[in-house]
């Protein structure tokens, strides 16, 4: 199992460098600066963080490589079965904040555990995804990023793309507003039900699609004018991404709960960001589509939807 540790570590090495190139050079600015950390129970990490890009105001990849004596809560919360166990975890997580409203923030992760126990077979588990968070949405582009999805799960089964697709959904729903973070993507954890190079191998799909996902949005979007109320509205939506990371996301917890770099674990958050008492759309208005058409789940890829056509 150590050797599948390190096979997997290299893949996400690599995952990190191209994620990291393929970002730089669509934003053109002066890229990415990296700091490296080692943890104090175990381990450590490789960040790298762009700010006040040319299309990134914020963005990061990082990488990071935990081990210790005992998994965190977090970790055990939904196989108390673990709690006890040491354990390796090693991931990748990258969170993009555009500048321009009009380009969708976006959110992905992979990442690998092994919880072992002396006297008994490590258990071993995935997860990982990608999910988009639009503040102007076109419909073209939330199909094009369902497409992706769809496609780099379809090597392993028709029933993936929309299980996954339905996992993403209910895990990024701030319970408190009633609504989705975004327009979903893919989600999944504690997935070892294939056999473990049927599980890399998907896990490795999700990872190298991201960039095909992305950056054609970002390249139809990166050049449309805004207006100081759109910059608004994205500083306004922006605050739902705090009040999810802090409040509900397991990865976050995971990361302080096991003693990991504060600096790394945190570079998901947006630069700015903005709360209002009570504020609510204008009737009729492109915000108010937001919360009317694209905060709730949706087939994306059905012919109900409009297939590949713009709204």
């Amino acid at each position: 199992m150590r050797a599948n540790l390190e096979t997997v570590k290299s893949y996400l090495l690599d995952l990190q460098d191209r994620l990291c190139d393929g970002l730089a050079a669509e934003d053109g600015g002066a890229g990415f600066r990296e700091e490296s950390w080692q943890r104090e129970a175990g381990g450590g990490g490789r960040s790298r963080v762009m700010e006040h890009g040319r299309v990134f105001e914020k963005g990061g990849v990082n990488f990071s490589h935990v081990h210790g004596d005992r998994l965190p809560p977090s970790a055990t919360a939904a196989r108390p079965q673990l709690a006890g166990r040491g354990f390796h975890a090693v991931g990748v997580s990258w969170v993009l904040h555009p500048e321009n409203p009009h380009v969708p923030t976006s959110h992905g992760n992979v990442r690998f555990f092994i919880a072992e126990k002396e006297g008994e077979t490590p258990v071993w588990w995935f997860g990982g995804g990608f999910d988009l968070t639009p503040y102007y949405p076109v419909h073209e582009d939330v199909v094009h990023w369902h497409r992706v999805a769809r496609d780099a799960c379809a090597p392993f089964g028709a029933e993936v793309y929309p299980r996954f697709k339905a996992w993403c959904d209910e895990y990024f729903y701030l319970k408190h507003r009633e609504e989705t973070r975004g327009v979903g993507g893919l989600f999944f954890d504690d997935f070892n039900e294939w056999p473990f190079d049927d599980c890399f191998a998907f896990q490795r799909a999700v990872g190298d699609a991201f960039l095909d996902a992305y950056l054609p949005i970002v390249r139809r979007r990166r050049d449309t004018p805004w207006s100081e109320r759109e910059r608004d509205f994205q500083l306004y939506r922006r605050g739902r991404y705090v009040e999810f990371n802090l409040v509900w996301d397991r990865g976050t917890l995971f990361g302080l709960q096991s003693g990991g770099r504060t600096e790394s674990i945190l570079m998901s958050m947006p630069p700015l960001a903005r709360w209002e008492y009570g504020w609510t759309p204008e009737p009729g208005s492109p915000e108010a589509k937001l919360y009317e058409d694209y905060l709730r789940p949706r087939d994306w890829l059905s012919e109900k939807t409009g297939g590949g056509v713009s709204s």
